[in-house]
């Protein structure tokens, strides 16, 4: 007898329909597993034979033959155990199979015949209402996540006896259902950390203040403890809150990636991904063997922050080039190309020595000949890209014994959400959110300049040998400073101060 059950893989972030054919026939005894599996599949007759025996059933001693359609498609993880279990006791006419093919069906065996969970459920689930599948059952640790899906009904089980008493006898599993929306309101703005923590710093604060406003990349350079990592995990407190769509696309990259929590259906707040500098190139951009989404994805519409920068390795940084341009990462190998989505906002830090405390080291430790050497660990196209660039000063005894508290996250949010809004409906007609985002046509449409501000830029152009990157960093820049006093056009001071962001490499790199 043959049946179909269908279960699904996934690819880049989203998810493809696998259709498992399953045939038990007479005609001799073995087990035949074809369609490109890889060898957890493959392992998954020994899962399957185990559970089985142990919940009262057994994998029939006949010639067993499961193709796994599209056959030229590469299937992995244990994650088709509950299908292929399920489809091996409908095509043995142990168990009925009426409505069976209704479902997409997806989950890890244990030998007891629990179930454990399994990656890339969300853009499976999409798929799954896409092609009008009437439900989708899954292992119950997975369900919250596949639930904030409508339209799809979504079926938790602890165990394939449950699974098998549903379609043999009709017993109901339980369905789950979440309120998307108001469980995505209730969390938006919970954030561990506060800029009112921040002890002076009001430099560097209004630096990111501007950095959050238009979405622009940021390096801060300072002496240790000066506070340039708490400056940094305080970011994704005064950036905008995520939109519902922001929120699936980045719950969907986490997803593939396994990374969500059983007790998770929605990423609610910005991702902050804080890789250590030991990571490997594939580890930060994505790939492998069998592709995943690096670092930067799993920063998609949040922050980035790498923390000594110049103690990464040269080719990891280099390798961010492209990302941090188009906002995407294609993976390409011989047999398939990979894209992932990685816009997300780059803040770095990095000592000026390698002591960490020239010009000020009270050692005298460092000579201007290491720090440059130091400095030059970072290549020019990469800071480039980096549209700010912030020193960060030690703070002094009576800032941090200061009993009054900072300006608060919330207040800074304000500003920097009135900011975003002004160039939400500037970008409304184009396929932009902010201006980070904006290439030379809008820098020409939106960035015109009056006759003191064009000659203050061409002189800090000619002296500071700026490229033209950095001529157009700058400019945007402008564009955000003046959205944030909301002012419709760029004037001498908001140039002034964007050069003052872009000044710090020249005067350290090139002496």
């Amino acid at each position: 007898m043959l049946i179909k059950i269908y279960g699904s893989a996934i690819h880049g972030v989203s998810a493809q329909t696998i259709t498992i054919e399953v045939n038990v026939d007479t005609g001799g005894v073995g087990y035949h597993l074809v369609g490109l599996p890889d060898n957890a599949i493959k392992e998954s007759s020994y899962r399957i034979s185990a559970a089985l025996k142990n919940v009262g059933y057994k994998i029939p001693g006949k010639k067993i033959t499961i193709n796994m359609a599209p056959a030229d498609l590469r299937k992995e993880g244990a994650a088709y155990d509950l299908s292929i279990a399920i489809g091996i006791l409908a095509a043995s006419d142990q168990i009925l199979a009426e409505n069976i093919q209704d479902y997409i069906i997806m989950g890890e065996l244990s030998l007891d015949g629990t179930l454990q969970p399994v990656k890339g459920v969300l853009p499976i689930a999409i798929q799954a209402r896409e092609e009008g599948f009437k439900g989708i059952i899954l292992p119950k640790q997975n369900t919250r996540e596949a639930a904030i899906v409508n339209n799809l009904d979504v079926f938790a089980a602890e165990n394939i006896k449950e699974v098998i008493d549903f379609f043999n006898e009709g017993k109901p599993l339980e369905k789950i259902e979440i309120d998307t929306r108001k469980e995505f309101q209730e969390k938006v703005n919970d954030f561990p950390f506060d800029f009112s923590e921040v002890k002076g710093q009001e430099t560097a604060k209004r630096a990111m203040e501007v950095a959050a406003a238009g979405g622009h990349n940021i390096i801060l350079i300072g002496p240790p403890g000066s506070g340039k990592t708490m400056l940094a995990k305080r970011v994704p407190s005064i950036l905008p809150p995520l939109s519902l769509k922001e929120a699936l696309e980045t719950t969907k990259i986490h997803s593939v990636a396994g990374k969500m929590g059983t007790e998770t259906s929605l990423m609610t707040v910005r991702p902050f991904r804080a890789p250590h500098h030991t990571i490997s190139d594939v580890a930060l951009v994505g790939g492998g063997g069998y592709p995943q989404p690096g670092e930067i994805s799993l920063a998609h519409n949040g922050v980035l922050f790498l923390d000594e920068m110049p103690e990464f390795k040269r080719t990891v940084l280099e390798v961010m080039r492209q990302p941090l341009e188009d906002r995407e990462v294609t993976i390409s190998r011989a047999r398939f190309t990979v894209n992932y989505p990685a816009s997300f906002m780059l803040v770095a830090s990095m000592n000026p020595s390698p002591s960490g405390f020239f010009p000020d080291d009270p050692n005298n430790t460092s000579t201007v000949y290491e720090m440059q050497r130091y400095m030059n660990k970072l290549s020019g196209p990469l800071l480039d890209r980096i549209d700010i660039h912030i020193e960060v000063q030690k703070v002094e005894f009576e800032q941090l014994a200061e009993r009054r508290k900072g300006e608060k996250s919330e207040d800074i949010r304000k500003r920097v959400l009135v900011a975003r809004e002004i160039q939400r409906e500037r970008y409304k007609d184009l396929k932009i959110s902010y201006n980070a985002q904006i290439g030379p046509k809008e820098i020409e449409q939106y960035c015109n300049l009056d006759e003191t501000s064009f000659s203050l830029i061409k002189t800090a152009m000619e002296k500071l040998n700026l490229s033209a990157r950095a001529y157009d960093r700058i400019l945007k820049v402008a564009r955000t400073i003046a959205d944030l006093e909301g002012s419709e056009n760029i004037l001498s001071y908001h140039i002034s101060e964007a050069i003052q962001y872009r000044s710090l490499d020249r005067e350290f790199w090139n002496g």
